[in-house]
């Protein structure tokens, strides 16, 4: 089993982001502000930083283990590689299984929140991978997934329908009754949505978090900044398919007329992700690791810095601004001790982000200061 230090950590830099030089200690795995005396120096200089955080991965989804492993070492050897990249929490917006519920820092890998199953009509989504459920049931079902994950559920809100077109896969009423469901039960919901239809709904159904939202516009701009819905724009893969995005569109059932609302939607989707910040709008880190590999988080930040968000705004959005909307451990007084080093502030380059000096989780070092 993996367990914190037996002897206190200290160690010393510049905090992030309220950008102090100072002293932190880690006892029994959590973080204190000490002194604490018989404390081990691990870290004399360097800036410091919350765990990176990937918003969105599929963990058993393309993982390296190959799709002849079974779900837990598919899962298990994803983390690792979002581990390598900084990531010490992942937040998996639904997984055709279970298994990324079975591992966490105990194992000394990422820590994982799950919305359970991904949530998608009969005959709709990529085979094998969503959960099937017809319109009436899905209110319970997704109350069910938020209870038996950690507190998250997620639906797919649109797909190609027989006209080639993109539809909304549940009504609207539908939706809201779903997120009163899942908030009432003390959950969350996220939605996939690709298509102006489903933003529009996601929003007026208060759902928590519009996961790719191609069809975003600036008309929905005012709402969910009330209602504090974030956007996971999910720009590397976005970025990623854009140069075959038609034949994608294709692929999953769009035709001509579809492809071409789709493909526009997408093309401009980093520019209408800076606006959606420059609106007020949370914008967070997610890669959707499992469409393309996993441990990409660096490049979502880069991303993000190109869609027009300040340095600063693009790292919290995979680091203190994703746990705190995701309500996982910040650098806070007796928070778990999820920490990454860096040696040059990455609020200045974020190449200073490719090579970590020195890696906490829950308390245990992973990687040894760089000399």
């Amino acid at each position: 089993m993996f367990a914190p230090e037996a002897e206190p950590l200290h160690l010393h830099g510049v905090v992030l982001p309220d950008d102090n030089e100072r002293d932190l200690y880690v006892v029994d795995g959590r973080i204190t502000s000490g002194p604490v005396d018989g404390a081990t120096t691990i870290l004399e200089r360097g800036f410091i930083t919350s765990g990176l955080v990937d918003v969105h991965a599929h963990l058993t989804i393309a993982s390296p283990a190959g799709d002849a492993a079974d779900p837990r070492e598919r899962a298990m050897a994803s983390a690792r590689l979002h581990l390598d990249a900084g990531v010490l929490a992942i937040r998996e917006p639904g997984s055709p299984d279970e298994a990324s519920r079975q591992f966490g820092p105990d194992e000394g890998l990422p820590r994982v929140i799950t919305a359970g199953h991904l949530l998608t009509p009969p005959d709709t989504y990529f085979p094998g991978i969503g959960r099937m459920v017809p319109e009436a049931e899905l209110p319970a079902v997704a109350e069910a997934e938020a209870l038996a994950s950690v507190g998250w559920a997620k639906v797919i809100g649109d797909w190609p329908g027989a006209d080639g077109l993109m539809h909304l896969n549940y009504r609207t009423a539908t939706l809201i009754e779903t997120a009163r469901r899942v908030h009432a039960a003390g959950g969350r919901i996220a939605i996939h949505a690709t298509s102006p239809s489903a933003v529009e709904a996601a929003i007026e159904a208060s759902f928590d978090s519009i996961e790719h939202g191609w069809g975003i516009r600036p008309e929905h701009f005012p709402a969910m900044v009330r209602q504090r819905t974030a956007l996971v724009p999910t720009l590397t893969m976005t970025m990623r398919l854009l140069p075959e995005v038609e034949g994608f569109l294709a692929s999953i059932g769009l035709g001509p007329a579809g492809i071409a609302e789709s493909a526009a939607d997408g093309r401009r989707h980093l520019e209408m992700t800076g606006l959606a910040h420059a609106a007020g709008i949370a914008v967070l880190a997610g890669t959707d690791a499992g469409m393309i590999p996993h441990g990409l988080i660096r490049e979502e930040i880069g991303w993000l810095r190109q869609a027009g968000l300040p340095n600063e705004t693009a790292l919290a959005a995979a680091s203190w601004s994703a746990r705190q909307f995701l309500g996982l451990p910040v650098l806070a007084e007796g928070a778990a001790a999820d920490i990454v080093v860096y040696a040059n502030d990455p609020r200045h380059n974020l190449q200073a982000l490719d090579r970590p000096l020195l890696m906490l989780l829950a308390g245990r070092v992973l990687d040894p200061v760089v000399a």
